[in-house]
């Protein structure tokens, strides 16, 4: 499941609002683990960018 988030989330990335939308949804039905390694992930592929929705979408999650 992780893997198709990581999918979706790059290609909806182009759209902020969207990114965020999909982002919150990918952390209420992923298992706190995952959230995690997901975490670290975006903030790598997309902290430049999208730091303030990384940073409220994942101040909630963990």
């Amino acid at each position: 499941m992780l893997e198709y988030i990581k999918t979706i989330l790059q290609k909806v990335s182009f759209d902020r609002k969207l990114f965020e939308k999909e982002l919150r949804k990918a952390i209420a039905m992923l298992v706190p683990d995952e959230v995690k390694t997901l975490k670290v992930w975006c903030y790598e592929k997309f902290g430049k960018i999208y730091r303030v929705v990384l940073n409220q979408c994942f101040s909630n999650a963990v």
